[in-house]
């Protein structure tokens, strides 16, 4: 018998449903309680009310429409084409008019860029190619063919397109995974950012002629980083977790340190007698970036709570929104930043908020999040194409390439440079953090924000700005997915190439089998060939079904693998069956809830009957032989049985209590195979931790009472491993 201590330092990872933004099976929830239902819908009725005025009032006043008559209305009437253009009127319309023509015109182009965002989706899937660059092709396509006259200021995508990114973002982003390169990340999004504002600056000035001031505001601008295709690119490639959190931390962090920046250099830029005093701009920065993580730390933190008392997954979708765009509001009215409140407000809310809601809830909530965050993708890179303006780009192509040039030596320089230090970064990771810094949404938006009080250089500034956002997302975009693959950067063993040539070979072998049988069921092949052909096919597609399952016998974490994707699959079937029994009247609403509840609990959860699973699916069990008691902690049961299942390891969970403490804990009972002792141990190791108890009087003794508890040490797990004859899994 063996005894092995194990402590570590567990870990909550933060769920994210794997299927796809937008599951029908999961949309469809369960109906909330007699008593809820009328609160739920008028509040919810009221905010959408609220939301949707506030979206056509934003979008009214800030498109600058200028209707014509109806004789000569147009689609870019609603993009403020010149009134000079229009033809004339014997009578000017009267208000009414105009605000129903204003409002049917800007429904138009929002139906209008919504169907062309759901068909380049469609494209994106058939072509493979990223989704966000097909949308600025599209737009480009269309600013060429259709000339129109985009005139919108940049609180457009500022206020009303940024913060569903960026709150969707960090609400899915974990703070452990965070927490370990918090560093990097922060260096990345703070010394980074003034470190390449400084080297675009120089280096434009220097190339093209620009004050210095001027070239400043341009290198603070560009020094955003929006890396949206990239990760969408990442997370269907399987490029590991920690390179995902990388870039979309310091994206998340160096949006708002840019706008700080480039509010700080503007200033610069527009005052009579440019000084720089190092003490005040540093204070300035700190009460920007500061006060905007404080509110939306204070923000989130409120929300969060609200949400652990509601049960009612209308009112919860809902606060989270209010949150999103309220923490921004509230942030620049009170003249700090408002995207690092949203990016603070997010990962309060994404990692505290979830612990609060039901299973339903969640889910929900995931999915209206990433729909929104696909809404605000699709406007954004949309009037990014619709903005630039290729002649300008070509006329201005000095300027350009020597802005290409600078952004690409500052970001050099960046991430080699804070990197250099960090050796559990491969240096294969730190080529695709270099080439993984697109630049997008917010250096757009802070170009069209520039005031006309610096002159002409404005539009010098915005054509340069342009041309860097083009050429980042047509190069670097295209070309992300090849560079991957070239460095290596996700690593496939061997047998997993083997499983699936195997797997594929069986799947193609089984449907031609189908086909030609189809074939002769319906007298296009005769009896007579298929009797000659069915048995050697048969035979055929039985091997390649033993060589999968050869395979996956071998391998415990594929066999593992395939039984969760299994498991999802199957839950998703069970909730679509009792949604049409309801829709049929089967089962009643109530009935219909319990249910629901208990699926979209085995759904966020991957423990909920996973053990059943395994017996259900006859888990082979012929080649244990040992079995590992683990004493786990109450707090670390639900992740080590995670850890342990995950790696296709049998786990049965037995309630125990011991030692002086007489708490109560959780004895697994683990069956082993050779060689999986380790796997096992590590495996526990991650998921469990130690935690201090104190005692309020001596072990033995509760009558004796002392004047100050004593901390007592309890490790992560204790681990006991036998050697058996036999192992039955029930």
């Amino acid at each position: 018998m063996q005894r092995k201590p194990v402590t570590s330092a567990g870990q909550n990872a933060a769920y994210k449903p794997p299927w796809g933004f937008f599951n029908p099976l999961a949309i469809a929830v369960s109906p909330v309680t007699a008593r809820l239902r009328s609160i739920s819908t008028r509040a919810v009725c009221l905010g959408c009310l609220a939301l949707l005025a506030g979206l056509l009032f934003a979008a009214c006043s800030s498109l600058g429409v200028q209707p014509s008559p109806p004789a000569t209305r147009l689609a870019s009437q609603v993009l403020a084409t010149q009134a000079s253009q229009a033809l004339p009127s014997p009578a000017p319309p009267d208000s009414e008019e105009i605000s129903d023509e204003r409002f049917l015109l800007i429904e138009e182009f929002v139906i209008a860029m919504l169907l062309v965002a759901v068909l380049v989706g469609i494209l994106a899937q058939r072509l493979r190619v990223p989704y966000t660059v097909g949308l600025v092709l599209i737009g480009l396509a269309l600013a060429l063919g259709v000339h129109l006259e985009l005139d919108f200021p940049p609180n457009l995508i500022l206020a009303l397109l940024v913060p569903p990114l960026i709150f969707e973002a960090a609400f899915h982003l974990n703070l452990n995974n965070l927490r370990h390169d918090l560093v990097t990340i922060l260096a990345l999004a703070v010394p980074g950012v003034i470190l390449t504002t400084l080297i675009v600056g120089g280096v434009v000035s220097w190339g093209t002629g620009l004050s210095l001031p001027i070239a400043l505001v341009f290198g603070a601008l560009v020094s955003a980083t929006d890396p949206v295709s990239v990760v969408a690119l990442f997370r269907k490639m399987g490029v590991p977790q920690r390179l995902q959190v990388l870039l979309e931390g310091e994206s998340l962090f160096n949006d708002g340190t840019a706008i700080v920046v480039t509010h700080l250099v503007l200033a610069l830029a527009l005052s009579a007698a440019p000084s720089f005093n190092l003490a005040s701009s540093l204070v300035d920065f700190l009460r920007i970036a500061g006060g905007g993580l404080i509110i939306g730390l204070v923000l989130g933190t409120l929300v969060s709570q609200m949400i652990s008392r509601i049960d009612d997954y209308l009112i919860e979708t809902t606060l989270t929104s209010l949150l999103a765009y309220g923490a921004y509001l509230i942030a620049e009215m009170l003249g700090v930043s408002g995207v690092l409140a949203v990016v603070a407000a997010g990962l309060v809310n994404g990692n505290i908020g979830p612990r609060g809601m039901s299973p339903t809830t969640r889910i929900v909530v995931y999915n209206f999040w990433e729909y929104a965050a696909f809404l605000s993708n699709s406007f954004i890179f949309l009037l990014i194409g619709l903005k630039i303006r290729l002649p300008l780009l070509f006329e201005n192509w000095r300027l350009i390439l020597w802005a290409i040039g600078a952004v690409l030596l500052a970001r050099l320089f960046s991430v080699y440079g804070v990197t250099l230090f960090k050796r559990d970064i491969p240096p294969n990771w730190r080529h695709v953090l270099y080439w993984g810094g697109l630049r997008g949404a917010i250096a757009l938006a802070l170009a069209l924000s520039l005031p006309e009080a610096l002159g002409a250089a404005v539009g010098q500034v915005q054509v340069m700005a342009f041309g860097v956002v083009l050429y980042t997302l047509l190069v670097h975009g295209f070309t992300m997915g090849p560079l991957v693959h070239r460095l290596s950067v996700i690593e496939r063993s061997e047998i997993q190439d083997e499983y699936e040539r195997r797997h594929a070979r069986a799947v193609a072998s089984r449907l031609a089998y189908e086909h030609l049988r189809r074939h002769n069921r319906q007298g296009l092949l005769s009896d007579h060939t298929w009797d000659i052909l069915a048995p050697s096919l048969e035979g055929h597609n039985q091997a390649l079904v033993d060589s999968v399952h050869a395979v996956l016998s071998q391998t415990p974490a594929l066999e593992a693998e395939e039984l969760g994707t299994a498991r999802k699959e199957y839950l998703r079937a069970q909730r679509g069956a009792i949604n049409s029994l309801l829709k049929d009247g089967v089962i009643s609403e109530d009935v219909y809830s319990q249910l629901v509840a208990e699926i979209d609990a085995a759904l966020v959860n991957p423990l909920a009957d996973w053990t059943d699973l395994f017996g259900q699916l006859g888990f082979p069990t012929e080649r244990v032989n040992r079995l590992m008691a683990a004493i786990v902690q109450e707090q670390d049961v639900e992740s080590a049985i995670s850890s342990l299942t995950k790696i296709g390891l049998p786990v049965t969970c037995l309630p125990s209590a011991g030692g002086f403490l007489k708490r109560r804990n959780r004895t697994l009972l683990v069956g082993l195979a050779a060689g999986q002792e380790e796997i096992a141990v590590l495996a526990l190791s991650k998921s469990c931790r130690q935690r201090v108890h104190y005692l309020p009087h001596p072990p033995g003794l509760k009558g004796l009472h002392l004047s100050e508890p004593i901390p007592v040490t309890v490790g992560g797990a204790v681990i006991f491993t036998f050697e058996v004859e036999r192992f039955e899994s029930f």
